[in-house]
């Protein structure tokens, strides 16, 4: 695992995710290219800043749960449509077992091995196709994990429902590029965006990223 900057046993917003249905990638060299330039633009974010462990998992923490799942919408949205990623988000105290190696344990790391695990076989269910991120937090204290899946099953949903266009302007406007920007990207009018925003819930989205990053 990545390795600690501060003290053993430190509780910490833990991330793991991996790319869905990364064997049907011909270039997996270019996947692997294209995976590690995402992770660059989450790392300002991070306590320990994620980067690619084995194959096609990645793994990285942060001080606050909000800022773990801000970076995973992050990265969701950076690598949408044509790369589809997966994530366990985790809270609880992480232990650094070989310092020069950055090998890491505990419960936090844990948890978020839980989390992913859980959103692997969510996807398997009729209902839960949408599913990508899920947040485990067996410590008994921080963010309620009840009230935050729910939050996450339900932006999961929306954003795995938008359609290709829809997820680019997404990645736009989260990026604070103008609709009138979005619009000559996309060769369609300002007025066309707008609409698209307020019909598939790209508004919504932003608006719930807000308030998850408090958390």
């Amino acid at each position: 695992m990545v390795q600690v900057k501060r003290g053993a046993s430190t509780p910490r917003a833990t991330l793991i995710g991996d790319v869905v249905g990364s064997r049907e990638f011909a270039d997996r060299r270019a996947l692997h290219r294209r995976l590690t330039a995402a992770l660059v633009t989450v790392a300002d974010t991070a306590v320990d800043a994620p980067a690619v462990t084995v194959g096609d998992e990645f793994q990285g923490a942060f001080r606050t749960v909000g800022q773990a799942i801000d970076a995973a919408l992050t990265l969701r949205l950076t690598l949408a449509p044509d790369v589809d990623v997966r994530f366990g988000l985790g809270w609880g105290p992480i232990t650094t077992l070989d310092e020069h190696a950055g090998v890491q344990d505990g419960p936090g790391w844990w948890a978020a091995r839980e989390a992913i695990e859980w959103t692997a076989a969510a996807q398997q269910q009729a209902g839960l196709t949408h599913v990508r991120t899920a947040f485990r937090n067996d410590t008994g204290e921080g963010a309620d994990p009840h009230a935050v899946n729910a939050a996450l099953m339900c932006r999961d949903h929306l954003i795995g429902s938008l359609d290709a266009r829809s997820l680019r302007i997404l990645a736009g406007m989260r990026a604070g590029l103008s609709k009138k920007e979005l619009a000559m990207a996309e060769h369609i009018s300002a007025s066309a965006v707008s609409q698209r925003a307020g019909r598939a819930g790209l508004d919504l989205i932003l608006a719930a990223a807000e308030e998850l990053r408090q958390i």
